[in-house]
């Protein structure tokens, strides 16, 4: 009878478990992302990218052409671990995920803050992978801009 109280006390108080979706999990990796940047961690960082990890920039140039830059995700790790924590506030918002199987692919609209001031806006574009070890980020490609941006 007193394990039947037990029982009872947990069922009725008990700790709610809510199993972590695959979309959560998604989301976890690339919320690490953006707690590293603001933290200046690099062990957190490198912890989100897929060792083949493709880092690039869209923006415009001195003359208005349209440009891709790649960027090299350790020199990416290696300048934002060193300035100091909040210096990189990235402030994003999830618009779009989808998911099939070990990919998904995830749409964030963000505004871009540097030591307390607005920078600049635009979008990211995720390709994420699961692997054995958990998501990963394999390819980041963003969006760059000061005008049309909500603050």
């Amino acid at each position: 009878m007193k394990y039947f109280f037990i029982l009872l006390t947990v069922v009725t108080y008990g700790v709610t478990v809510k199993a972590q979706t695959a979309e959560d999990s998604v989301k976890a990796v690339i919320n690490n992302l953006f707690t590293g940047m603001k933290n200046a961690d690099a062990v957190l960082l490198k912890s989100c990218f897929a060792d083949s990890m493709v880092l690039q920039t869209i923006s415009r140039d001195k003359e208005g052409k349209l440009v891709v830059k790649n960027e090299d995700p350790a020199g990416f790790i290696d300048f934002v671990s060193k300035q100091k924590p909040g210096a990189a506030d990235e402030r994003i918002s999830f618009e779009t995920i989808k998911i099939d199987g070990p990919l998904a692919i995830v749409w964030t609209p963000y505004n871009f803050y540097f030591n307390g001031q607005f920078s600049h806006c635009g979008v990211n574009s995720f390709q994420v992978i699961r692997f054995s070890t958990g998501w990963k980020i394999q390819y980041l490609v963003d969006t760059r801009r000061r005008q049309g941006c909500a603050q």
